[in-house]
């Protein structure tokens, strides 16, 4: 039988899957574009219960200690509370600073956990709950985990620097995917940009493409990837270091051997309450020639 954890990554994947199915819509779906916007609210609402059995499966046993629970609740807090301070501030997402830094220090599982608490906190607390809520959900959870998914760098400067590069990576590549749920709709059809059900793949991503170059890619994603990147340069060492000592998962407790020492006998008197005092070992005979 599949073990438990195995069955987290598992489900982790497949909600992943799904999740980016959900994004990819309008490259397949056959609805024309005034059919596309009552269609988006379904997608959307289809894609919570992927939520739900993503983070339901990624708490497995190794993500039950109080240690792992209590970072995930922290971190998801002061995530929670810095993308809500950046709310109304066109493209200062310093959230990503959060989420990338820690997806680093514990993985890709719990960068990607991590990240979907985080945008369901702060859009419970901020009131910003939409139709896009499960896509920020999926977006900023992949940004924490592939974090967790870069290769190991013995040195620190080399590891910031790749850190660094990530940052703005992700910055980019998370306002383009997050254009895909509401590009269909929010040109119309009558511009060299809009989306076409009949027409082919090739041109609707190369729609898609130019939409997100003017509306985005230029303006807030560009400052998204400025302030990512300062956050980490600036609080990356420390945090990194900080993070680090904290134990995630399992604890790797040894048990004290129970087989006895030399010929057999305690080497220690019992210390349990109640037990006879054991006598003094006399003394082996003197042997004299």
């Amino acid at each position: 039988m599949m073990r438990r954890d195995a069955w987290s990554r598992v489900s982790l994947v497949a909600a992943s899957l799904f999740g980016l199915a959900g994004f990819a819509w309008p490259l397949v779906a056959t609805a024309v574009p005034q059919d596309a916007q009552a269609a988006v609210p379904i997608v959307a609402l289809a894609l919570v219960p992927a939520v739900v059995i993503a983070i339901a499966f990624g708490l497995d046993r190794q993500m039950h200690s109080a240690t792992t629970v209590a970072l995930l609740g922290v971190l998801a807090a002061v995530g929670a509370a810095v993308r809500i301070a950046g709310t109304g501030v066109g493209g200062i997402e310093a959230v990503f600073v959060v989420l990338i830094l820690a997806g680093r220090a514990y993985g890709a599982r719990f960068g990607f956990l991590l990240g979907m608490l985080t945008i369901a906190l702060s859009s419970v607390l901020w009131g910003g709950i939409g139709p896009w809520t499960p896509f920020q959900v999926f977006a900023c959870g992949w940004v924490a985990a592939g974090a967790g998914l870069l290769p190991r760098i013995r040195s620190r400067r080399w590891e910031l620097a790749m850190l660094v590069g990530y940052g703005i990576v992700a910055s980019y590549a998370f306002g383009l995917i997050m254009n895909f749920w509401f590009w269909p709709f929010a040109v119309g059809g009558s511009t060299a940009i809009s989306y076409d059900a009949a027409g082919p793949l090739g041109q609707n991503l190369a729609s898609i493409g130019l939409y997100s170059l003017v509306t985005s890619t230029l303006t807030s994603d560009t400052e998204r990837a400025i302030t990512t990147s300062v956050g980490i340069l600036l609080v990356g060492p420390a945090a990194l270091a900080a993070l680090r000592r904290a134990r995630v998962g399992r604890a790797r407790i040894t048990p004290r051997s129970s087989e006895l020492r030399g010929d057999g006998t305690r080497t220690r008197p019992s210390t349990a309450r109640g037990a006879a005092a054991a006598p003094p070992t006399a003394p082996p005979p003197s042997v004299r020639a």
